[in-house]
């Protein structure tokens, strides 16, 4: 799932982040990452779609 990080390193990783930020951050900061991955996705799938669109002739004649 999270490509070749394993589960230790990624504990390492959230302890660094939790001494970073703080526990009161740590929601602030999960709900603005996952905003970010949302928009990224979003933004990825209508490129995906114009790339399609203007290499697919077929779909302009329907």
């Amino acid at each position: 799932m999270f490509g070749r990080i394993g589960a230790g390193e990624l504990i390492i990783i959230l302890i660094i982040v939790l001494v970073i930020f703080g526990p009161s951050k740590l929601p602030q900061i999960g709900k603005s990452m996952g905003e970010a991955i949302k928009e990224f996705r979003k933004g990825t799938q209508s490129v995906e779609k114009e790339i399609k669109d203007l290499t697919d002739p077929a779909s302009d004649e329907k």
